[in-house]
């Protein structure tokens, strides 16, 4: 008798502890799904484009402009999802590989495979819903130029999160994209607010002035922003309410840490 209830005893203590722990599973995995639900989530939109101009070379999204405000991101807890006119893998500027680009950022990018395939694998611009994600940021590269700039979805995707009150962001020649996107009364998307992008006198010095369809910084003066710079290639980025810009490569991490403080 004494056996069978030192028996009954030990399964009903098993019992009590399977039920213990399979509680304190759900807790763990309820409190990671609420958790998940609080994080930020950023929507990255990269060009598609990789011819330039007429010359014969390649471009594309410059690697640094990308990996910088990723990584910066990704390292305060903000989920980011890539996007692109084509989808799949957004080309990258081949200049931006080149030992002179690198940075701590881009070097981290070049080793993280798993990024790497996320970025192989963006997603088509036109099923993305704005409704999904807390802030939209463009990297640069001289490819937005010619896509994302007269891409239809790209220009909707912009004027919808900033018309619900959601940080828009670009850095160097992303700033491009707001060319043909509108305010609510039809006035171009820049008229009156403060902004940067890739100067003139940085084109001259890349040589391409006479390439690109249209120079970043004549765009955002004749649309009516109110337009500022530092000297060329040094940091500087500008936050005006919902909307923040880079003048060049070197601000693409000061551009994250504006969205940052925008998410809070």
């Amino acid at each position: 008798m004494k056996y069978i209830m030192s028996v009954l005893a030990v399964m009903i203590l098993i019992m009590a502890c399977n039920m213990k722990s399979e509680n304190s599973e759900k807790t763990i995995e309820k409190e990671s799904t609420i958790n998940q639900k609080q994080m930020k989530k950023v929507l990255f939109v990269l060009t598609s484009h990789d011819e330039l101009g007429k010359t014969g070379e390649k471009t594309g999204f410059w690697v640094e402009e990308f990996a910088a405000p990723y990584y910066a991101l990704k390292d305060n807890n903000v989920i980011i999802t890539i996007a692109s006119p084509k989808g799949g893998q957004p080309p990258i500027d081949p200049k931006s590989t080149e030992e002179s680009a690198q940075t701590e950022a881009t070097k981290r990018f070049y080793k993280d495979e798993e990024t790497q395939q996320v970025l192989a694998n963006s997603l088509k611009l036109s099923t993305v819903n704005e409704a999904d994600y807390d802030a939209v940021f463009y990297p640069g590269g001289h490819g937005p130029l010619w896509d994302l700039a007269e891409d239809p979805d790209s220009i909707k995707l912009i004027e919808r999160f900033y018309n619900n009150n959601k940080p828009v962001a670009a850095v160097c020649h992303a700033p491009g994209v707001f060319k043909n996107v509108k305010n609510t009364d039809g006035t171009p998307f820049v008229k009156g607010k403060k902004v940067t992008g890739f100067t003139n006198s940085e084109e001259e010095a890349v040589q391409l002035t006479d390439v690109v369809p249209f120079l970043v910084e004549d765009m955002l003066k004749e649309n009516g922003g109110i337009y500022s710079k530092t000297d060329d290639w040094n940091v500087y980025a500008i936050k005006d309410g919902l909307l923040i810009t880079g003048q060049n490569p070197a601000s693409s991490e000061k551009v994250a840490e504006l969205l940052l403080e925008s998410l809070d």
